[in-house]
């Protein structure tokens, strides 16, 4: 039946979405992991309402983005995917700088998407603008890198442990999440 036919607007039926929870499962299993790969998740969420209006609050930026490594190859927005840039501990910038970080460490689907506007994966100057007309109270003085181990046990008891340390350190009251 087509979109005339049916009436309602549907896509084909073939216009799925990628069974993306499945693929990473089954290259996990053919890179040898043994048991499939379990994606964390919750049954009581461990977020909280903010104490005050983000307008007074300040706010950290949290990324998977890793520092450019000129000695690592190829890690421009039309690079290939690049395990040899990944990081495996957390970092932080100043936030007052314009770092040179980048995602090619990452696997992502570079088919039918680009590395070329770091704002979406790295929005600092998003967060500037923020500040600057008053959205959100002040940007924190450093942001953190969050590296993309497999491992649940290396980010709950290692990474998270540290992020949470430094954010403190910087008397950061929300943050901004962007894993790539």
């Amino acid at each position: 039946m087509t979109q005339r036919e049916d009436g309602f607007g549907f896509a084909p039926d073939e216009d799925v979405p990628i069974p993306y929870l499945q693929r990473i499962r089954d290259y996990y299993q053919a890179l040898g992991y043994g048991a499939p790969y379990r994606w964390a998740h919750y049954a009581e969420v461990p977020f909280q309402a903010l104490a005050k209006p983000l307008a007074e609050s300040r706010v950290a930026l949290v990324t998977t983005a890793a520092p450019y490594q000129p000695d690592k190859g190829d890690q421009g927005p039309g690079a290939s995917y690049n395990a040899a840039a990944k990081f495996f501990r957390v970092y932080s910038g100043d936030s007052a700088s314009d770092p040179d970080l980048r995602i090619s460490h990452i696997a992502y689907d570079r088919a039918h998407t680009s590395a070329e506007d770091s704002g979406s994966w790295f929005p600092l100057a998003q967060l500037r603008r923020a500040a600057a007309i008053g959205r959100i109270g002040e940007i924190a003085p450093r942001f953190h890198g969050m590296p993309t181990n497999r491992s649940h046990r290396v980010t709950l008891e290692q990474d998270c442990p540290e992020l949470l340390a430094r954010c403190r350190e910087d008397r950061v009251e929300a943050a901004v999440l962007v894993a790539v």
